[in-house]
């Protein structure tokens, strides 16, 4: 009788034990999950189209002080935070399409790259609606959406490169400030604001410009199903309002967000009411 009850206790308290290390391990999945974005949910069980921003500069990493984590620096879009964002969407069964509204001037081009593929590769249909402007960085971006739509009103384009600065040499020189190089090489220093340009560096700026223009202009004409000549001779760093960027293939259609849920209705074969953002 002693043995049986002995044996009782045992597993009484193997049994407890066990139920306590897995409530404790839901507890640190649930943790962990909530704060690493691992699993979060998109939908409230009413919406069905998830909302992926690209505001303000595009940034490689999140700005802990930027207004969506309760900062008060000027608005960024990060790589991956977007990144972040697309794959919660895709892991939520309630979340039926991605709509991507853009008001960017451009940043960071490899981000930029990491948002455009992420909508590129995603089994959802997604809609890159440019409001104010989606310019360099931000419309290669949105390039990677199913379809481009922007307001008459907007900025488009903007396909180019920029290495310029802010140089230094002759406040220096007034100042009576003097540059003196110490590097391992002669173009370590290269782009130095207190240092002129010699013949040889800005040859590999120019060298480094072109590629960089080329590699935008083929990524532009692959995603727009465009010949590369027609979008280079768009690619002399302008934008373009949104009609005539309509007008050139940049976009697919001119509209507003009611425009983009339409074209989301149609694409997901629902009606227009049943495509409900999830903002």
């Amino acid at each position: 009788m002693y043995l049986w009850r002995h044996i009782a206790v045992i597993v009484a308290a193997t049994i407890c034990a066990v139920i306590g290390f897995m409530v404790c391990m839901s507890w640190y999945g649930h943790w962990y999950n909530h704060f690493s974005g691992a699993d979060r949910g998109v939908s409230d069980g009413v919406c069905n189209i998830a909302v992926v921003p690209i505001q303000g500069i595009v940034t490689p990493y999140d700005d802990p002080n930027a207004p969506q984590y309760g900062g008060t620096n000027e608005p960024s879009a990060s790589g991956d935070g977007f990144v972040r964002a697309v794959h919660n969407a895709e892991r939520d069964p309630n979340i039926l399409g991605i709509i991507v509204p853009i008001d960017s001037g451009g940043g960071s081009v490899v981000p930029s790259v990491m948002m455009m593929n992420a909508l590129k590769r995603s089994p959802l249909p997604s809609v890159a609606l440019i409001r104010e402007m989606g310019a360099s960085a931000a419309y290669m971006a949105a390039t990677g959406a199913s379809t481009i739509i922007a307001s008459p009103y907007s900025d488009v384009g903007s396909i180019g490169v920029t290495y310029s600065y802010l140089s230094n040499v002759q406040k220096d020189k007034q100042d009576g400030i003097a540059f003196v190089q110490l590097s391992s090489g002669p173009y370590k220093d290269t782009g130095s604001p207190d240092k002129p340009l010699s013949d040889a560096e800005l040859a590999l700026y120019d060298r480094d410009i072109k590629i960089y223009k080329d590699l935008f202009v083929n990524t532009v004409a692959e995603n727009r199903h465009m010949a590369t000549s027609s979008v280079d001779a768009l690619a002399d760093g302008s934008t373009f309002p949104g009609e005539m960027a309509f007008q050139n293939g940049l976009i697919d259609q001119l509209g507003d967000e009611e425009t983009a849920k339409a074209w989301l209705a149609e694409k997901l074969g629902m009606t227009a009411d049943e495509v409900i953002l999830c903002n």
